[in-house]
């Protein structure tokens, strides 16, 4: 049994036991977390779209943190223009427990 949930702009596929990374949430660790945005969920049939409205996803958070650094560098030739910047994204890892179809 799957489901595809949608959560901070980007859509996963999960299992029931799976640990996944998403966008940070505003949550502590081991707390419970519920996914009401459920595109789509597989089981004895598959429900897609409006079918899937009534289902949910439960998970329980693992920790927050940071991903790797990611360096932006511009640069533009012959006019010594250049700079430097770098990112780190703020994470959730969640573990999901169950897939409430």
């Amino acid at each position: 049994m799957y489901a595809i949930i949608a959560t901070g702009g980007k859509q996963y596929k999960v299992s029931e036991g799976d640990i996944i990374r998403v966008e940070k949430l505003d949550a502590e660790d081991g707390a419970t977390v519920t996914f009401d945005q459920v595109l789509a969920v597989s089981g004895d049939e598959f429900k897609a779209g409006s079918d899937a409205a009534s289902a949910s996803v439960t998970a329980t958070v693992m920790r927050q943190g940071k991903g790797k650094k990611v360096i932006v560098y511009k640069y533009k030739r012959k006019t010594g223009y250049h700079k430097k910047n770098g990112h780190r994204q703020l994470f959730t890892q969640v573990k999901i427990d169950k897939i409430n179809a």
